[in-house]
C-alpha cells in the first residue's frame, strides 16, 4: 500500500538545514498537514515556521541525548512518517591517530541515534497504523572512502541496522526506507571538500517521497548514488529486500 504524505503527520530530524530542511519542504509540498522539525535548538527552525506557518512544529531532539528522543516521541504521538536525517561526519582515515575518537562519536550519533529513534518511535507508528520510518544512510554505507573511513564505517553499520529494522517493523505494518545519497549541497559536503560535485538537496526529498508513494525500500537519488545502485540493485532486490527473519 502506498504511503502518500497527503494528509499525514511527519517528523524529520536535523530539519533546520540541508537535506532535512528540503525533506520538510518536500513533505509539505506533497500534502503533509504537519511536520515536526526535530532539531537540537528549536529556535533554529524558525525560518521554516515563517515560511509554512503552523504546518511546521519545532521540537527539541538531539540524537546524542536519549531523553530528548523519548520526550519527542511523547509529544509527536500523532506521526505517521519518521525521517531520521540527522548525522555527523568526521574526516579520519584508518591510520589517523584520531580515528578512534572520530568513530566513537560518529557511532554514537549515526548508529546509536538511529536505534534510539527506532525504539522510541516504532510504538508510535504502530499505534497510528504503521506508516513509515526512513533512515538517511549514504553511498558511504556501501563503500569505505579512506579519507572518511570512520564515517563510512558508521554508515555501513547504520545501513545494516536499517535492514534489520525493515525486517522487524514489517510485522507491525511500518515500511522502512533506506536513503543513500552521494555528495549533496550541504554544510557537511562543503566541510568534507565535496562542494564542487554536490547536487541540490531537493533531489533527496523528491527521491524519498517517490519511494514512500511506491513503497520502495532503497533510494539512490543523485548521479553518484545511481552509479552505485546500478550494479547493486540486483543484490538488493534479491537478498536485502527479501524477508529473511523466518529463515
Amino acid at each position: 500500500m502506498s504511503i502518500d504524505p497527503q494528509g499525514k503527520v511527519a517528523l524529520v530530524t536535523g530539519a533546520n538545514r540541508g537535506i532535512g530542511k528540503s525533506i520538510v519542504e518536500g513533505l509539505i509540498g506533497a500534502g503533509a498537514v504537519k511536520v515536526y522539525a526535530a532539531v537540537r535548538n528549536p529556535a533554529s527552525a524558525q525560518p521554516l515556521v515563517d515560511a509554512h506557518g503552523d504546518k511546521v512544529v519545532p521540537i527539541e531532539l538531539d540524537l546524542g541525548k536519549p531523553e530528548t528522543i523519548t520526550a519527542a516521541a511523547a509529544t509527536a504521538s500523532d506521526v505517521h512518517i519518521v525521517v531520521n536525517n540527522a548525522g555527523v561526519l568526521k574526516t579520519a582515515d584508518p591510520l589517523d591517530p584520531g580515528v578512534f575518537e572520530a568513530y566513537a562519536y560518529e557511532n554514537e550519533i549515526n548508529v546509536h541515534g538511529l536505534l534510539r529513534m527506532a525504539h522510541a518511535f516504532a510504538p508510535v507508528l504502530k499505534q497510528n497504523g504503521g506508516g513509515a520510518f526512513a533512515q538517511l544512510n549514504s553511498v558511504a554505507s556501501m563503500r569505505n572512502f579512506a579519507d572518511f573511513a570512520s564515517y563510512s564505517a558508521s554508515k555501513a553499520a547504520a545501513y545494516s541496522f536499517t535492514q534489520g529494522l525493515a525486517d522487524k517493523l514489517k510485522e507491525q505494518g511500518t515500511h522502512v526506507v533506506s536513503v543513500h545519497p552521494g555528495p549533496i549541497a550541504t554544510d557537511m559536503a562543503t566541510d568534507a571538500g565535496l562542494g564542487e560535485i554536490a547536487e541540490p538537496a531537493d533531489v533527496v526529498a523528491d527521491g524519498l517521497i517517490a519511494a514512500l508513494k511506491a513503497r520502495e525500500m532503497h533510494v539512490f537519488p543523485d548521479s553518484m548514488a545511481r552509479n552505485f545502485w546500478e550494479p547493486y540493485q540486483h543484490f538488493a532486490k534479491g537478498v536485502v529486500e527479501v524477508q529473511m527473519s523466518e529463515g
